[in-house]
């Protein structure tokens, strides 16, 4: 993996004669989930004239951002492990850290954030340390919760990325934590909307078929069991309606086996990871998520940034998110009845989709990238000043 390596363009003369902050990010993968595509977005719209980013990513075989990642001239560093409990990682950590300094490490995965603080205890010049909650902490497993909670005062500054999210944490840490909702590039995924007609097209979707497209990995977290099941019951009302499901992940197998089980065919289509996922998401109709857990789903805020009405749980930041009736329905999560009752419904009433596309186009513009890129910057300039 390449050293760190210099600053992208200019930001004034402060960014020319002050040398710019050394963030590392830390996390445990760099697959294609939410968190992970954050970095990415968050390297093009940072002011890289004042900070310059490196990742350290824990598991070797999730490397699928590794590349873009480097296209932003974000350096990249693999602590080459395959499973996080394997502690080796912490070592290679603590001597990366020694053989280079940083001013920030910010760590966007639980379990990592609890060992990377202790790990930082032993460093004479210790980095601020930073860590973002990506996700309920209901969601994290009781080793994962203990550790933090006996470790996450040891952090300059914590970020919860939804108010339900921060809800979740023991009532005395969260006046020491910050609702930050990220965001998504909405000028990239709007830019989408005019290949509509040619995606259609290749996917084999006829001009009058509705098309249901969800983006998520395939965790347990997501709720795909009951997004099949919910589908199932739309198609068996006779609705002309076609699934394409985005995602990979470790229940691939098992959620095929149920696919065939319920009979779905080429109606829910699996079509794996795709790096033109919004392209996916414009060629469709509605978005629906059916999620267990979640923090504030990037797929949503796409959607949304797409003109795209959503059909979601009330996981996490959903509810923040979307607002019932006017960009979509929010339902109950594990009730795969009510999901395939709220599809349905947009499906049959078009003026009402139409009123939603459009509301969710305006919402939409508010999930823009760069207002939270800017503040995490306030945020790590505050928590140096404060070491």
């Amino acid at each position: 993996m390449p050293a760190p390596i210099g600053s992208s363009g200019a930001a004034g003369p402060a960014a020319i004669h002050d040398p710019p902050i050394e963030v590392l990010w830390l996390i445990k993968g760099l697959g294609p989930g939410g968190a992970e595509h954050l970095l990415v977005s968050t390297a093009r719209a940072a002011d890289r004239g004042r900070f310059r980013f490196t990742v350290a990513y824990l598991l070797d075989w999730k490397d699928a951002l590794v590349a873009p990642l480097e296209a932003e001239e974000v350096a990249v560093r693999c602590l080459g492990v395959t499973d996080a409990r394997d502690l080796r990682w912490a070592l290679r950590l603590r001597r990366f850290l020694r053989q280079h300094p940083f001013d920030i490490v910010h760590v966007h995965s639980p379990l990592v954030a609890a060992v990377a603080r202790i790990v930082l205890l032993t460093l004479r010049d210790r980095p601020v340390m930073v860590s973002s909650e990506h996700n309920s902490w209901a969601s994290h497993s009781t080793a994962t919760r203990w550790l933090n909670r006996v470790t996450y005062r040891l952090d300059t500054a914590h970020i919860a990325v939804s108010s339900q999210v921060l809800s979740s944490l023991p009532a005395h840490l969260r006046d020491r934590t910050e609702v930050l909702v990220h965001g998504v590039d909405v000028a990239a995924v709007q830019a989408q909307r005019g290949d509509r007609a040619a995606a259609r097209d290749e996917l084999g979707i006829g001009p009058d078929q509705f098309a249901v497209c969800t983006i998520a990995n395939l965790r347990w977290q997501k709720g795909y069991p009951d997004l099949m099941a919910a589908a199932r019951q739309v198609i068996d009302e006779g609705h002309d309606v076609v699934f394409l499901a985005v995602g990979q992940g470790p229940l691939e197998a098992e959620l095929r086996r149920r696919h065939a089980e319920l009979g779905l065919g080429e109606r829910f289509r699996l079509l794996g990871h795709r790096s033109d996922a919004t392209r996916i998401l414009a060629a469709s109709d509605l978005f629906a998520l059916a999620s267990v857990h979640e923090g504030y789903p990037l797929a949503v805020m796409e959607a949304l940034a797409a003109g795209v009405p959503v059909v979601a749980t009330d996981a996490g930041g959903v509810p923040e998110a979307v607002r019932v009736g006017v960009e979509g329905l929010v339902v109950p999560s594990e009730q795969p009845a009510q999901l395939a009752a709220a599809i349905s419904r947009l499906l049959v009433d078009g003026d009402l989709r139409g009123r939603m596309a459009a509301a969710a186009t305006v919402r939409g513009r508010a999930f823009d990238i760069a207002g939270p890129v800017a503040r995490t910057e306030e945020i790590y300039r505050s928590a140096i000043a404060r070491q």
